[in-house]
Order: structure tokens, then C-alpha cells, then sequence
């Protein structure tokens, strides 16, 4: 049997997780005969931590808001998770736009809390551990906000939206945030076009919740974020890989209409994956953004672009004489 300040750590360690511990299952948990969780129950409770409990062959434990809350318990693979989340929300990788400072200030309180053998575990992890510093258009946590509550109320909402046709103003009822690779989307009823549409967050602007409630409508699929990323990213979509010569902020910033992820190579370079559905859009955008590139992959881009390249020059040059 462990110490009982042990065993006092570990109880409030499962009771955290904020589920009800049937009696018995939570004896096992302990490796305690049922008459010693009793009276580490008892314990706790006059330690000021609020564990409420029921009788009978159901009978559960679970601990509950009060004046007394316990410190922060964390298993190592929690702890461990918990560090890294942080580091990667302070190099943006989680599409929001939270600040470095205040991840790291909350990852370095929670490393002075940590045991020495778990802090020189998490320590070791992020030693090892390489965050790529890519940018993508990132999401305001005021945006995220508003659309999270107003799907919470079920109000209908109103923003602008600048989609690859041009700007619009839409009104919508909010249903799912998705997250896909470091982009959030907003799935709701389009009220205007009358059925389901999914809006990046990144190109929402100014929303706003409105007083008009809306009853849910049946989804008409059971996984939205398997259906965005199935309709994003199709079998017939085209995977192209280049090189460009500008760094991946600046990159993400002039390249936001095309699907895509970068990999910073540098100040001045990084790889860009993109996802387009034919080559003539990437290389209209390509030319009208005025960045120069490298094809890594498919050939056929390449070929496709010097093709297209010989045709122009072709078209520029000035008839000859006549005979």
C-alpha cells in the first residue's frame, strides 16, 4: 500500500477529472480496500475539499465546486500534454491568435508546480521537440468568441465575409467550429442561399450576435469535420509543391485565396503546399502575386507553366513582314 500522503495525492489526482467514481471502481483505482478509501474520503473532506457522495449499490464519489478547491493534479502524460500545447499555442500552432507571452508565462507556472523527475521529463520533451514557425491567416480569440457563444444560445449571426468572389454581408445559424490543419471554419445555415455553408474564420469580419433564435436543423452529415476535409482536400484535387522566394508570413498573407500550408526555409524562402482543383488558378494567383518560385512537385506543373509560357511569348511577338 502506498504512504498515505500519497495515496492522498492520487485520490485527488482521479476525483479531478470531474467525473462520479462509483465506490468500488474507485477502490481499484486506489489499490485500497474499500474501508481505506472510506476514510481517505473522510480526510479529504476535513482537509476543506468538497467531495460529495451517494449511498446504496450505485453509490459514487465526485468532487464539486466549493469555497475549497485542490491544487492542479496532473498525471505525467497529462502534465507532458499539457506543456506541449502550450509551446505549440506560443508558436502559433493552433490557428489562433494568442499571444507567445501569455502560453509561455502559463507553461512556466506550470513547470515550478511539477515534481523534479516530471519537470526534467517535460524539459527533455521540448528539448527534443522542433515547432515549425510557418504562419497561416490566423483567427482572433474575439471572433472565435462570438461564434462559440452564439452557437451555445443558438442566435443567428451577421458578418461580413470576403470569399474568392468578393466581399458579402451573411447571416447564418451557427452550428459546428471545425478545426483542419491550423485553419477554423464556421459551419451554419446560409439564410440567404438557403442551405449549408462553410466560412474560414480567418475571412469573417465584425460579427455579431442577433436577438433571433433558431431551432437547430438535422446536420446532414454525422462528421463535419471529415466532410470539410474530404470536400477540401478530394481524391481529384491537385497537391502542388513549390519553393517560393519570399519568407512564410509575407507568403500566407499574398497567397490566403488558395488552400495551402508553408514551411519557412529561412528568413526569405519557404515551401508552400497547395491544394487547388486545376493548374491554370495556382498559376494565375502565382502570376498576379508577383512572387518567384521553384516547382519541387508534380513535373506536370512545370510543364504545364512552360507550355502556358511559350504561348504568351508567342502572342507578344510582332508579326513579320509580309512577303
Amino acid at each position: 500500500m502506498t504512504a498515505p500522503r500519497e495515496r492522498m495525492l492520487r485520490l485527488l489526482s482521479l476525483l479531478q477529472s470531474g467525473r462520479a467514481w462509483p465506490a468500488a471502481e474507485l477502490a481499484t483505482a486506489m489499490e485500497v480496500p474499500p474501508r481505506t478509501l472510506r476514510r481517505d474520503i473522510d480526510h479529504i473532506r476535513g482537509l476543506g475539499y468538497p467531495v460529495e457522495s451517494s449511498r446504496g449499490p450505485g453509490g459514487n464519489y465526485r468532487l464539486v465546486a466549493g469555497s475549497a478547491l485542490p491544487p492542479l493534479m496532473l498525471e505525467h502524460d497529462e502534465a507532458i500534454a499539457t506543456v506541449l500545447g502550450l509551446r505549440l499555442a506560443a508558436a502559433g500552432g493552433t490557428g489562433i491568435d494568442l499571444t507567445a507571452e501569455s502560453a509561455d508565462r502559463a507553461a512556466a507556472k506550470l513547470r515550478r508546480v511539477l515534481p523534479a523527475a516530471l519537470r526534467r521529463r517535460t524539459d527533455e520533451m521540448l528539448a527534443a521537440v522542433e515547432f515549425g514557425s510557418g504562419e497561416q491567416p490566423r483567427v482572433t480569440q474575439d471572433v472565435l468568441n462570438v461564434l462559440a457563444a452564439a452557437i451555445a444560445a443558438r442566435r443567428c449571426l451577421e458578418f461580413a465575409y470576403t470569399a474568392k468572389d468578393g466581399p458579402s454581408s451573411r447571416t447564418v445559424e451557427p452550428m459546428r467550429l471545425v478545426q483542419l490543419g491550423r485553419r477554423w471554419y464556421l459551419y451554419a445555415w446560409d439564410l440567404g442561399r438557403r442551405d449549408w455553408r462553410s466560412f474560414r474564420l480567418d475571412r469573417i469580419a465584425g460579427p455579431r450576435t442577433t436577438d433571433v433564435a433558431f431551432e437547430p436543423r438535422e446536420l446532414p452529415v454525422d462528421d463535419v469535420a471529415a466532410h470539410l476535409q474530404e470536400r477540401f482536400h478530394s481524391p481529384k484535387s491537385l497537391r502542388i509543391t513549390l519553393t517560393l522566394d519570399v519568407g512564410a508570413e509575407e507568403a500566407a498573407a499574398r497567397l490566403h485565396r488558395i488552400d495551402g500550408s508553408f514551411e519557412a526555409l529561412g528568413d526569405d524562402r519557404c515551401r508552400y503546399v497547395a491544394h487547388v482543383d486545376s493548374f491554370e488558378w495556382l498559376a494565375v494567383v502565382l502570376l498576379l502575386t508577383d512572387i518567384g518560385f521553384t516547382v519541387e512537385e508534380p513535373a506536370e506543373f512545370g510543364e504545364y507553366l512552360a507550355r502556358t509560357g511559350d504561348r504568351l511569348m508567342r502572342g507578344s511577338k510582332k508579326p513579320g513582314p509580309r512577303d
